[in-house]
C-alpha cells in the first residue's frame, strides 16, 4: 500500500507540473495592454494588404444618409432626416419597423465570395452588429432584434462564413460595435458613469465570445467603446481569452477600439481615425478603413455617380496606404435585398484587374526607405526581400507625357535592371544626371500597356 501511495502521489506531482506547464504556455498574455500590445501580429494579415469592408444592417432599410441614420433622426434631429421620414413613411413610423423590410432576398454569399476573391483581396470583414444593436446572427443575447427572428429570417454571419472559407482562400472577419445607442442597459450604466457595467457583461462581452466561439473570424474589428474604458468593457480580459484560449488564437488579429483613449494606441494594428492615410510611414501596423462611397458607410439609395471614387483614386489610396506600411480596408455596402450594385461590383473587379498585373509590388511587400519619389511625384515605393536583396518597385500613378521618366530616390549600380511589371522586355536606363535614374520609355499604346491605371518599374540590384 505504501508504494502504491507512492506511485499515486507521483503520477498526481507530475499531472500537476504538465497542468502548471500548459497553463503557463496558454497563459502567455496578461490582461494588461503591455502584455497585449507585445503579441507579435499574425504574418498573414501584413501579406494581405487588401481587405473588403461590409457595411450591412437594418440602416440599409431607408439607405439614406447613413449608417447612423436612427441616431441621425431621433438624436441629432436632422432637419433632412425629418423631413424624408415625414415624406416618405406614416406618422409614428419607428426604426423598429425598419427591420421587416431587411429582406436579403437576393443576398447570395457565393457570388460575394467570388466577387471578393476576384477583387484581389485577401480578407473579408463583415459587419455583425453596428451601433443600432440588431444582429446579423441568431444572438442568444438579441431576442428579436437579430437576422433570424425579424426581417432575412437567415443567419447572414454564417452563410458568409461558410461561403468564405468553402470557395476562397480568404480570411474571414467580423465588425462588431461594442455600444448600442438606444439599449437600455447602457443608457443606465452612461447615466451612472459607467460605475455599473450590466451591459458590458450582460450583452456587449457575451456576443463577442459568441461570434469568436461560433465563427471563428481571423479579424476581429472592434468599434463603439469610445464613450467607456477598457475597464468597463473588460476589453483587456477578453483580449487574453482571445489571443491566449479562443479557437482563432494563433491566426486572429485586433484593432485598436477598445475603450475610451486606446484608439490609436492599443490593440494589434492601428486604425487612429476612418480613413487613416497618414502619407508617412507609420511605426506600427496600421489599417486605413475607407469608403467606396465617397460619404457613407452603409447603401444610400440616393447616391451619385460623382460619389464613388474612381478607380484611380481608389488605386492611388492603395498605394499610398501600403507605401506607409499599411493595409487598406475597402467599404461597399449592400442593399437591404443583399445586393451589391453594380457600380460598387465594378470598382472591386477592376481593383483585381490591377493586383492580377501588380499584386507582387503590393502583396507580402514591405516600405521601402523612401515612401515617394523626390523628383517626380505621385510615384510610391515598396520593396520584397529576396535571397539576392531587396527589389523595389516604383508605382507610377500618371504616365509621363514624354519618353523619359526621372526618378530621384533609386540610385543604380552597374548590375541594375528594370522591368515594367507586365511588359515582357527589359527596360533601358541611365543614371541621372545629378542622381537617380532616367528611363527610357518603351513606345506603347493603349492596348500594349499592362495596366490601364497605374503602372509599376521594378528595380533588382540598386544600390544598398
Amino acid at each position: 500500500m505504501a508504494h502504491k501511495e507512492r506511485s499515486n502521489k507521483l503520477f498526481l506531482l507530475k499531472l500537476f507540473v504538465f497542468s502548471s506547464v500548459l497553463v503557463v504556455c496558454h497563459s502567455q498574455y496578461q490582461p494588461t495592454w503591455e502584455s497585449l500590445d507585445s503579441r507579435p501580429l499574425p504574418s498573414w494579415y501584413d501579406e494581405a494588404k487588401l481587405g473588403i469592408f461590409l457595411h450591412w444592417g437594418v440602416f440599409s432599410v431607408p439607405s439614406f444618409g447613413s449608417a447612423w441614420f436612427w441616431y441621425d433622426w431621433k438624436v441629432f434631429k436632422y432637419q433632412g432626416y425629418i423631413d424624408f421620414m415625414k415624406e416618405n413613411y406614416k406618422p409614428g413610423f419607428t426604426y423598429a419597423d425598419f427591420a421587416k423590410d431587411f429582406t436579403a432576398e437576393f443576398y447570395q454569399p457565393a457570388q460575394w465570395a467570388k466577387l471578393f476573391n476576384d477583387s484581389g483581396a485577401r480578407y473579408v470583414v463583415l459587419t455583425s452588429k453596428h451601433h443600432e444593436g440588431f444582429t446579423n446572427w441568431p444572438s442568444n443575447v438579441s431576442f428579436n432584434w437579430n437576422s433570424m427572428d425579424v426581417g432575412p429570417q437567415r443567419d447572414l454571419v454564417g452563410e458568409l462564413a461558410t461561403a468564405i472559407r468553402e470557395g476562397t482562400n480568404l480570411h474571414f472577419g467580423l465588425y462588431h460595435s461594442m455600444f448600442e445607442w438606444f439599449h437600455p442597459l447602457y443608457i443606465e450604466d452612461k447615466a451612472n458613469n459607467f460605475t455599473t457595467t450590466r451591459f458590458a457583461k450582460e450583452k456587449a462581452m457575451p456576443e463577442l465570445y459568441e461570434i469568436i466561439n461560433r465563427y471563428k473570424p481571423e479579424v476581429l474589428w472592434s468599434d463603439g467603446a469610445w464613450q467607456a474604458p477598457d475597464t468597463y468593457w473588460g476589453s483587456k480580459e477578453f483580449l487574453a481569452w482571445l489571443y491566449n484560449d479562443s479557437p482563432v488564437r494563433d491566426t486572429v488579429v485586433t484593432n485598436d477600439r477598445w475603450g475610451k483613449g486606446d484608439m490609436c494606441h492599443h490593440g494589434g494594428y492601428l486604425t487612429c481615425t476612418d480613413k487613416y492615410n497618414p502619407g508617412t510611414l507609420q511605426k506600427r501596423k496600421f489599417e486605413n478603413a475607407m469608403t467606396v462611397d465617397k460619404y457613407a458607410w452603409g447603401y444610400r439609395r440616393n447616391i451619385q455617380i460623382a460619389d464613388i471614387l474612381t478607380i484611380e483614386e481608389l488605386i492611388e489610396t492603395l498605394i499610398e496606404t501600403v507605401s506607409c506600411g499599411g493595409n487598406l480596408l475597402v467599404n461597399v455596402g449592400p442593399t437591404k435585398s443583399g445586393f451589391i450594385i453594380p457600380v460598387f461590383q465594378e470598382r472591386l473587379t477592376q481593383l483585381g484587374q490591377w493586383m492580377n498585373v501588380n499584386g507582387e509590388a503590393i502583396y507580402s511587400s514591405k516600405p521601402w526607405r523612401f515612401q515617394n519619389d523626390t523628383v517626380t511625384p505621385r510615384v510610391w515605393y515598396t520593396k520584397q526581400k529576396t535571397t539576392e536583396g531587396d527589389v523595389v518597385y516604383g508605382t507610377v500613378l500618371k504616365w509621363p507625357t514624354s519618353n523619359t521618366l526621372i526618378l530621384g530616390a533609386p540610385k543604380p549600380s552597374g548590375q541594375t535592371l528594370v522591368n515594367l511589371v507586365g511588359y515582357p522586355q527589359p527596360i533601358n536606363w541611365k543614371a541621372g544626371a545629378t542622381g537617380g535614374i532616367e528611363i527610357m520609355l518603351p513606345t506603347l499604346t493603349i492596348n500594349t500597356l499592362p495596366s490601364k491605371w497605374a503602372w509599376v518599374f521594378k528595380f533588382t540590384n540598386l544600390q544598398n
